[in-house]
């Protein structure tokens, strides 16, 4: 079985390979499981279990119109941690599934989970606000909602180029890999990718992480141009009370793709540190 159904009727698709530490991967707007396919591989070679879910929403679970916000998305974590009888978990989440598992770590994973991992990721909030003057400003996300809605298939495409740093001087452009991102995008609900830019823009993870008292790793690439550096993996690294920063000089926000031999050499030694 490759999907179980969630407490509103949701079927969540999940990818389970493997014996061993359970890994928990979730997986970044607007893409899938499959966005994970570098470091499953690899860590079912090094010997853990792997798995992977799409988001509601998101490639092939169910396209369901309800239950978009983040405290849904963990809840549903949960169900699938519970059904697959997971312990001793670590839960590694890029970009919005960075909040997704530091959200469902402070929510559900207490006495289950072990170790968190932050990549490129979102919290502790993006949005610019009083609070948060050094946050992206709301009209850049209303161009994301726009394009989504109007334009999502060359939207899709164009997002590329930034995502992988595509765009810098000297970058290997590889259109498989840009073609890869595309096809997951496409795979998943104009309405769920629509609705979940608020989520992933708006929610604040602060308490979130300060709650937290597991081991979080917090990765990110100071040349991220999705979530930017300065607003998001040193904040995010100060407020966890066991936390720690990589930051890797000219890396893009899609780094476990474009770099995924040091991301996953980098997490493979803390995990066993």
């Amino acid at each position: 079985m490759d999907k179980i159904k969630v407490k509103d009727g949701t079927e969540i698709y999940f990818k389970d390979w493997g014996t061993g530490q359970p890994i928990v991967f979730h997986h970044g707007w607007p893409l899938s499981a499959d966005d994970w396919d570098a470091q499953m591989y690899f860590f079912l070679e090094q010997g853990y279990r792997v798995i992977a879910h799409d988001r509601r929403g998101h490639g092939r679970s169910t396209q369901t119109i309800i239950g978009h916000d983040m405290d849904t998305y963990a809840s549903d974590v949960a169900e699938l941690v519970k059904a697959l009888g997971l312990k001793d978990t670590i839960h590694v989440g890029h970009s919005t599934g960075g909040g997704e598992a530091i959200r469902y770590v402070n929510k559900f994973g207490k006495g289950i989970a072990a170790r968190a991992v932050l990549i490129s990721a979102v919290p502790p909030v993006m949005v610019k606000s009083a609070s948060n003057p050094g946050g992206v400003d709301i009209s850049v996300f209303d161009d994301i909602r726009n394009n989504t809605a109007k334009n999502r298939q060359q939207f899709y495409q164009d997002l590329t180029v930034p995502f992988y740093g595509y765009n810098r001087p000297g970058a290997t452009i590889k259109k498989g890999i840009q073609d890869n991102w595309w096809r997951q995008g496409m795979m998943g609900s104009i309405k769920a990718h629509y609705d979940c830019i608020k989520v992933f823009s708006e929610t604040d993870f602060t308490e979130d992480l300060k709650n937290v008292d597991i081991p979080v790793l917090v990765m990110h690439g100071e040349d991220d141009q999705i979530v930017p550096f300065d607003n998001s993996a040193p904040k995010s690294a100060k407020l966890l009370k066991n936390g720690k920063l990589i930051a890797y000089p000219g890396f893009p926000h899609g780094m476990p793709t474009t770099e995924a031999e040091t991301i996953n050499k980098d997490l493979l030694a803390w995990i066993k540190s």
